[in-house]
């Protein structure tokens, strides 16, 4: 072979290698994304959850108006974990109650999975991302 056609099979393969990369790099982004409102998603169906928990009448299982009984997240749902991440309740007052998930993707590289916080209330619902 000429010198010419291995400078090409040389720039070939480096391009390919580069495309590689990328491709692996784009794939991990969008799977951390997938992951941070795939636990969105189940958060605020557990604040909807936790909603009717705090309306529903103490001798039917419920709050009574009272969100500070909701101390146990399997009282709202029969797993804490799933294929998206695990939720734990942190905190509850009569007022509002604290719900936090974990996944399972660490989307910023810093070493630590994406967590989310909810804060329910009786009518309203608070979201914020804690990590990445």
């Amino acid at each position: 072979m000429g010198q010419q056609q291995l400078l090409l099979i040389v720039l070939s393969v480096i391009i390919v290698g580069i495309a590689v990369v990328v491709g692996i790099n784009m794939f991990n982004s969008q799977a951390a994304s997938s992951n941070l409102e795939a636990v969105t998603n189940d958060l605020l169906n557990l604040a909807a959850r936790a909603q009717q928990y705090y309306v529903k009448p103490t001798g039917m299982g419920g709050g009574g108006n009272d969100f500070s009984t909701l101390t146990d997240i399997t009282q709202i749902m029969p797993d804490p974990n799933n294929e998206n991440g695990t939720y734990s309740i942190s905190g509850a007052t009569t007022t509002d109650v604290t719900i936090i998930g974990t996944g399972n993707q660490d989307g910023d590289g810093d070493g630590s999975d994406c967590q989310i916080t909810v804060t329910v209330f009786s009518d309203s619902i608070n979201t914020a991302v804690d990590n990445r």
